[in-house]
């Protein structure tokens, strides 16, 4: 089989990347990236059956670049997205054009070059905020992003999901909840907090830390990418959330205490900064729906996962 992965040279691109052609080497993979500063092509070093792999450097906005690679493609795995959400609040233009804009050119190809599968990576942020006894978020909250980054999307999402609709296009969507592994941007939270920590620099807590979150280690979100490719009802959408789902729930203050414990150094590192605006308060996922129906479940625990992290950093600052 012969797969366009936009953003692969991102982080959980990249490592879905290794995934796949570990697990299947006779497919063949080509990678759309437009190298933003989130995308490194480092981040496909030392790849299995290199020959499998072409990298194409392009913007998914670009109708000629994506018409091009779509033609000989069977499936399209679509992480391409601005996705930090500060960013987003300080300048929503790239998010509205990559996020949304983007996707539709790609399901334009899609759809003109034969209607190929098409999976579409999303984030449970479209979901909105959860108040702390809140159920968790399943395939049937209703949708209430609250940054530019989770509106644009759930623009998207909705782009997708009409191109089923309207065009019978064979979709489908997986919304996860935060990813953390190798090769993750150091400004997201736990690769910025274990460099800084490394380099015995402060670490900038939002407000009081209380905010909570559920974490996915990126190999888990990857199988489970898999497996709904493999085995998901086109047309369907499926949460993906991280090992024991309530166990894994944290706020970000104890997760910054259990990296500062994993790292051996000292809390006093802690630095409180201004809260982010309209921070949301907490994020869940129910992913019943994947495990009953799939057969998929996660394999990698928290701290296991943690662990894993930290030594991939250590080994990278050297």
């Amino acid at each position: 089989m012969k797969l366009l992965v936009t953003g692969g040279a991102g982080f959980i691109g990249s490592n879905f990347i290794h995934y796949w052609l570990n697990k299947y080497p006779s497919d063949k993979i080509v990678n759309l990236d437009a190298l933003t500063y989130a995308g490194n092509v480092d981040n496909l070093k030392n790849l299995p059956n290199r020959q499998n792999y072409e990298f194409v450097l392009g913007n998914i906005c670009d109708a000629q670049i994506v018409d091009e690679v779509m033609k000989e493609t069977e499936l399209v795995v679509h992480f391409a997205a601005e996705s930090h959400v500060d960013n987003s609040i300080i300048d929503s233009t790239p998010f509205v054009k990559t996020n949304v804009l983007g996707t539709q050119v790609l399901l334009d190809a899609a759809l003109k070059n034969g209607k190929k599968r098409f999976h579409h990576i999303s984030t449970d942020e479209v979901f909105g905020s959860l108040g702390p006894n809140d159920p968790p978020f399943n395939e049937n909250t209703p949708y209430d992003p609250r940054s530019p980054y989770s509106a644009s999307k759930a623009g998207a999402d909705h782009l997708v999901r009409a191109y089923w609709h309207t065009h019978q296009l064979p979709i489908t969507i997986s919304n996860c909840s935060n990813n953390y592994g190798p090769r993750q941007h150091k400004e997201k939270l736990i690769p910025l907090f274990i460099t800084n920590l490394l380099q015995n620099k402060p670490v900038p807590v939002y407000g009081t830390g209380q905010n909570i979150r559920d974490w996915l280690y990126v190999d888990d979100h990857c199988s489970a990418i898999d497996a709904i490719i493999s085995r998901g009802k086109i047309g369907e959408t499926y949460l993906i959330g991280g090992k024991g789902n309530k166990e894994e729930e944290i706020t970000n203050l104890k997760l910054t205490k259990k990296l500062i414990s994993l790292l051996d150094k000292d809390e006093s590192l802690i630095e409180y900064a201004e809260d982010r605006k309209g921070h949301d308060f907490r994020y869940a996922i129910d992913d019943a729906k994947l495990r009953t129906e799939l057969g998929w479940q996660p394999e990698v625990d928290f701290e296991e996962g943690l662990k894993k992290t930290i030594e991939w950093y250590k080994n990278s600052i050297k």
